[in-house]
């Protein structure tokens, strides 16, 4: 059985892990609303983009042909997002068994590894990736970090540009969404070749119904302006997505490790105190046992 000292010392330990937790805790939260405050502004207008894109492409489907061409796949690209640091639960572990999944289906259709190109977003994704025995394209950890709208469209132009010259045949993007605070879900989303399909429309907004535009100077002079941009925002409002879902991971992950640690304080607590009385209890009858003698 353990002494009162070292009981005493436990307590004092849990009391000061549950003050980092707590901490923690806050600085996620606090992190996971700005994060939800910068989607939940970007998401509709990308969404928008995408649509008057698609009914656009519709109508002249040539103007895009570099982006929108299916191609059979012999090379594939694959931008795999992860978190730069651990403490977020199985966040990591879900992103990295997303990507091995996502591998296995492209080896099983005759690809081997010296036909990926993978682009690791976040340290642990990169990590996990030279594990399996692929060479990172390039170091994007600051990204997972510090979301940037210059940084995501610096790597969405590398991959337009593999995508257009024929070095790739599909991009990828391998990532977890947060669905809400205490639920992030893994996808995968074909970012190249572009998809024509329009984004499900709000039910509650009549606006985004099927448009009929006019369109100056023509519809081909405006895609050529507005696919990339559509490209280059995909790949922002996917990094902000899952910097939300690291921060709500976090935030859920401090929250359990905190009411875990109550719970052991209690019981350590209520240990000590029977420990303590017992010791009292003793001491008593030792006086009582050499009064009576």
């Amino acid at each position: 059985m353990a002494s009162l000292k070292e009981i005493k010392s436990r307590i004092n330990s849990v009391n000061g892990t549950l003050k980092i937790t707590s901490a923690m805790k806050m600085v996620a939260s606090s992190k996971l609303r700005k994060a939800q405050n910068a989607i939940g502004n970007l998401l509709p207008y990308e969404q928008q983009m995408h649509r008057i894109l698609a009914d656009l492409l519709t109508e002249d489907i040539s103007a895009g042909d570099r982006y929108v061409a299916q191609r059979p796949v012999k090379k594939a690209a694959i931008v795999a997002f992860s978190s730069n640091s651990s403490l977020c639960g199985g966040f990591n572990s879900m992103a990295v068994k997303h990507f091995r999944e996502t591998v296995e289906q492209y080896m099983e259709q005759g690809l081997t590894m010296d036909d990926f190109l993978v682009f690791p977003v976040g340290k642990k994704m990169a990590e996990a990736v030279r594990k399996m025995g692929f060479q990172p394209q390039g170091d994007y950890s600051v990204m997972a970090d510090k979301p940037s709208y210059a940084d995501a469209a610096a790597l969405a132009r590398h991959l337009m540009d593999l995508f257009s010259s024929c070095a790739v045949d599909r991009v990828e993007l391998v990532y977890n969404h947060c669905k809400s605070t205490s639920v992030q879900i893994p996808v995968r989303e074909v970012y190249l070749p572009l998809s024509m399909d329009r984004q499900p429309a709000r039910q509650e907004d009549s606006s985004f119904g099927q448009a009929d535009y006019i369109v100056e100077p023509s519809a081909s002079g405006v895609l050529e302006v507005l696919l990339p941009k559509v490209l280059l925002l995909k790949i922002y409002a996917v990094l902000l997505d899952a910097n939300a879902a690291e921060h709500s991971a976090r935030t859920v992950a401090m929250q359990v490790a905190t009411d875990n640690g109550k719970e052991l304080l209690q019981d350590l607590t209520l240990q000590f105190n029977k420990q303590r009385q017992q010791s009292i209890t003793d001491e008593l009858l030792d006086i009582a046992g050499g009064t009576m003698v």
